[in-house]
């Protein structure tokens, strides 16, 4: 692991530690050994704790007492619930609002030019855009907050590891979205629900 260099600290842990997720660093079932990260990171144990007790909250690590924290196991009923709510709260923003077709256009860009590499991080990461940009132009900051929350790019990381699934976020199955947003077609929420949905396990 990298030195942590900027702060808050507990953020920086949260996102090493979410990248050592989704490079499988540690394995489901593993132990991550509180004490070690520390002092991998050369920080104190407490902003660890910290950074642990939040990927708890996102059943990413289950913790007990004396035995410490350890992986989740990913299954398929976790990712069916997370593309559920997932699917509701985008349904939602995009009743409310709709987002800049140019926007979503250079998105859709970010991602076949990450297709066209190869690169999985980079497909994730500009899907997960697109999809961030539908849900801030809702205006509803409770609703970007509790979309946020869900960590979305280390779950869709996993789905794909551990379930080997086909790579999901292209340019192809982003662009039917940007059209129905562009014409202001109203069933754009309800294509929006589906397209989510349609990758659940």
């Amino acid at each position: 692991m990298k030195p942590v260099v900027r702060s808050p600290l507990r953020d920086d842990i949260r996102r090493q530690l979410l990248d050592g997720l989704i490079t499988g660093r540690w394995a489901p079932g593993e132990r991550i050994v509180e004490r070690r990260v520390a002092a991998d990171l050369g920080v104190s144990q407490a902003p660890v704790r910290e950074a642990l007790r939040e990927l708890e909250s996102l059943r990413l690590i289950e913790s007990s007492p004396n035995k410490g924290a350890r992986v989740r196991p990913v299954t398929r009923a976790d990712l069916r619930e997370v593309y559920q709510v997932r699917a509701g709260l985008e349904e939602t923003a995009a009743r409310l609002g709709a987002p800049a077709v140019e926007a979503l256009e250079a998105h859709t860009a970010s991602l076949e030019a990450a297709a066209a590499t190869g690169s999985l991080s980079g497909q994730v990461s500009a899907g997960i855009a697109f999809h961030r940009e539908i849900v801030a132009a809702s205006g509803n900051a409770l609703l970007l907050s509790v979309w946020d929350g869900l960590g979305l790019e280390v779950w869709t990381h996993l789905s794909i590891r551990v379930f080997r699934a086909e790579l999901h976020e292209n340019a192809a199955d982003h662009q039917p979205l940007v059209d129905a947003f562009r014409t202001g077609d109203p069933q754009a929420p309800g294509l929006l629900r589906d397209h989510i949905l349609s990758y659940a396990p």
